[in-house]
């Protein structure tokens, strides 16, 4: 309240009382319900620029999955396949839910340190978004070894095969694409190796966008080990081009030259002419296939397969509050769309 009055005992005289206080008023929140915001995340929305917004549940998220590539193989070796490549636009997402990650890691290389016919590279792993309601998309597959002649190999399989996968291996065989089945496909096949008897070339693995290439078999100018497949840019959240697949190494005759990587991430195969120089790796977060080693055993390795990814666009009017672990992976608001990446596999957390 104000202070009172006051009155001399002199000359009549009269001050003035204080004026009274201004007031409060204190707002506790006790409880909400489920799917009401609470005045944390309406305060946040409003220093965003976002509010006010209508908490719509479940809302479509548009995702992109990329598995792990697959490794290259050694002796000549033909070049690993890229991870699968899938995408949903509409994807349904529900609020206070914690959605699981799995980033697949790229297949290794085989090593320089081989035996016999060589060796194959080894599978890329799977990425999944949402296990139990998941979009799933499977490694790429290595790439083959040298196709050594009956009775010990007749290029119908072992070590001179490419594997299958999301993208397959090169080799002879090859490996094939979208194994096990998606549509829309989630790969191509890898090419094809040259025969043990006519010089030793290794295929390219192939690419989300396109097979791989096949090794120049004789009579063939300037001979060249098969490139890799090209990737993919389909997905319509952005414009970057991933899934590569990686490119066949050398051996003979003299004056051939590698195969190069897929554009997206492959890696390009080794040259035995320099016999320093190994099959590239694919390029992480990309699930591009690792490049074949370049020669025969101790000559040069394989490529390792590159890393897949997950990224994951979330209308922002969409979910109030949303966070993902852990903090390698990110999750960037910009032009009314949150955008998660996923380099390694963690949680997406979708909370009100």
């Amino acid at each position: 309240g104000g202070g009172g009055g006051n009155q001399g005992t002199g000359a009549p005289s009269i001050s003035p009382g204080g004026a009274g206080g201004s007031g409060i008023v204190v707002v506790k929140e006790l409880s909400k319900a489920s799917g009401v915001w609470n005045l944390k995340s309406q305060l946040r929305a409003l220093q965003q620029g976002t509010w006010p917004r209508v908490l719509v549940t479940p809302f479509n998220a548009n995702m992109l999955v990329i598995a792990g590539g697959g490794g290259g193989g050694v002796r000549r070796g033909a070049g690993g396949g890229a991870g699968g490549y899938r995408f949903n636009t509409s994807y349904p997402l529900t609020v206070n839910t914690t959605f699981p990650i799995t980033i697949g890691a790229g297949g290794n290389g085989a090593p320089s340190a081989c035996a016999g016919g060589g060796a194959q590279g080894s599978d890329g792993a799977v990425s999944t978004f949402n296990p139990g309601s998941a979009l799933t998309s499977t490694g790429g597959g290595g790439g083959g070894g040298q196709v050594i002649p009956a009775p010990s190999d007749p290029g119908s399989g072992g070590v001179g095969a490419g594997r299958p996968g999301g993208s397959g291996g090169g080799g002879k065989p090859v490996g094939s694409g979208n194994t096990p089945s998606t549509s829309p496909s989630q790969g191509n096949s890898g090419g094809l190796s040259t025969p043990d008897t006519q010089d030793r070339l290794g295929g390219g693995g192939g690419g989300a966008g396109g097979a791989g290439g096949a090794a120049d078999g004789p009579g063939t100018p300037g001979r060249h080990a098969g490139n890799g497949g090209a990737g993919s840019s389909a997905w319509p959240g952005d414009c970057t081009l991933r899934a590569g697949g990686g490119g066949g190494g050398d051996f003979e005759p003299a004056g051939a030259t590698f195969g190069a990587g897929g554009p997206g991430g492959g890696g390009q195969g080794g040259n035995y002419t320099t016999a320093t120089d190994p099959g590239s790796p694919g390029t992480v977060n990309t699930g591009g296939g690792g490049g074949g080693g370049g020669g025969a055993c101790g000559g040069t390795a394989g490529g390792n397969g590159g890393s897949g990814t997950i990224i994951v666009k979330i209308p922002a009017d969409g979910a109030p509050a949303v966070s993902v672990t852990p903090g390698t992976n990110t999750y960037v608001i910009s032009g009314g769309v949150g955008t998660a990446t996923f380099t390694v596999s963690g949680t997406l957390v979708v909370a009100d």
